[in-house]
């Protein structure tokens, strides 16, 4: 991509400038810089085209910040299978005892279908032994005992699961059951699931389960155990450098889906493939993409100078504006050249002025995403000017008028005549 020209304002990147009338009750419009909302795009190097993937919704979310670097058809609706028990795990987390010792009910031990734990009908296991083998193995018997024991029913704890997701700001998303089976009202998207499980990762102890490549689950009314093993082949593997989680799922109509995490250095990424053709391929793809593409991009910099706003009645006439905190953000070379910057500022200042003084704020946005914003202060103190300035200026202001009085006064030219 080729470099625009356009006028420089103290970043590294010349800027392209595009005026844009805005107006509130306290804030102004400011034309170039210095009577409307300005955005501004950040023309960067070329970087690499966003990759391919077969899923047909698919999101790449930093797990620290919630920046998304990658998005297709994130906002679909689609089946999200046992991706479901995400949200399960985190109800019981926060709600229920890892201790408590669970007695199995008939309908939990009914549960035949898919992956199953072969629960039966009144064995006891601690709750913690049934979140592993939920998350673990993916075991939908274990996610109907786990809502029973922590909700008294599983429609009490699935509305639970609904209200948090509400909660999470996950508004495309849907629950019916615990497990991911089909159901016409069970269904979510690619960015909710990465809201949801952005979330749970928060969670030192889903962490750990998420992350386990294989256990021994033990009962507690007799000598049962059984050996269980990761769903999540990359992470049983341990085929992709930094790989720490999350989730499988599927069902035939559902598809294949794959939830990730990887983490390198301080940054985390979380990978979410939804019907995908290969989702182990399609999830690679999209981690290699976040950790080769993502770069630390200072959007503007501290002490960095933005306009310069009129000043009234001061001793100089205007005065600098300056960034009163650096800001900066991870972005993949591509996103850069799509950052915008709009400044908003008041349209001027009447003396006396104080060094640090708030007059706007600069906000930067990724299309619709606010990527931050940082307050706009006054670089340097103005002072009011004295009472003899100000009366010398009247002076001279009035001196031509005074002038043209004394031309029309038939008196004063005959004085002068005569003189």
């Amino acid at each position: 991509m080729k470099r625009k020209s356009g006028e420089k304002t103290g970043d590294k990147l010349p800027f392209k400038i595009t005026a844009i009338m805005c107006c509130s009750a306290f804030i102004f419009s400011l034309i170039l810089f210095l009577s409307g909302a300005v955005l501004l795009s950040f023309p960067g190097r070329a970087g690499a085209v966003p990759p391919p993937v077969t899923a047909d919704a698919a999101v790449l979310m930093d797990a620290r910040t919630g920046q998304i670097f990658y998005d297709k058809n994130g906002l679909q609706r689609r089946e999200p299978a046992s991706l479901t028990k995400i949200m399960t795990a985190i109800i019981a987390l926060e709600y229920g005892r890892l201790n408590d010792v669970v007695t199995v009910s008939r309908s939990a031990a009914a549960v035949g279908m898919g992956s199953v734990l072969d629960l039966r009908a009144g064995e006891k296991i601690t709750l913690e032994n049934l979140l592993k083998a939920a998350l673990i193995m993916s075991a939908n018997d274990s996610t109907v005992a786990i809502a029973e024991h922590v909700a008294g029913s599983e429609e009490d704890f699935i509305r639970m699961m609904n209200a948090k997701a509400l909660v999470l700001g996950a508004l495309h998303t849907r629950f019916a059951n615990t497990n991911g089976y089909h159901d016409p009202r069970h269904y979510s998207c690619a960015r909710d699931l990465a809201v949801i499980t952005r979330y749970a990762l928060q969670n030192p102890l889903f962490n750990r389960m998420v992350r386990t490549r294989e256990t021994t689950i033990s009962f507690c009314d007799s000598n049962r155990k059984e050996t269980i093993f990761n769903t999540n082949r990359l992470l049983r593997e341990g085929s992709y450098p930094g790989i720490d989680g999350v989730k499988t799922g599927s069902t035939p109509r559902a598809g294949n889906c794959l939830i990730v995490s990887a983490t390198r250095g301080d940054r985390r990424l979380i990978a979410v493939v939804l019907h995908s053709a290969s989702r182990y391929r399609d999830a690679v793809t999209l981690l290699d993409y976040g950790f080769n593409e993502v770069q630390r991009v200072a959007l503007c910099a501290e002490g960095e100078e933005v306009a310069r706003l009129p000043v009234s009645n001061g001793l100089a006439g205007t005065v600098p504006v300056v960034v009163a905190d650096a800001l900066q953000v991870d972005l993949t070379r591509d996103q850069l050249s799509r950052v915008q910057r709009e400044v908003r500022m008041v349209p001027s200042l009447a003396a006396p002025v104080r060094a640090g003084q708030r007059v706007g704020e600069v906000i930067f946005r990724l299309k619709d995403e606010e990527l931050g914003r940082a307050a706009l202060v006054t670089a340097r103190d103005v002072p009011k000017k004295g009472l003899f300035a100000r009366w010398r200026k009247g002076t001279r202001a009035n001196a031509p008028m005074a002038g043209k009085l004394f031309a029309n006064d038939p008196a004063q030219r005959g004085s002068h005549y005569a003189g």
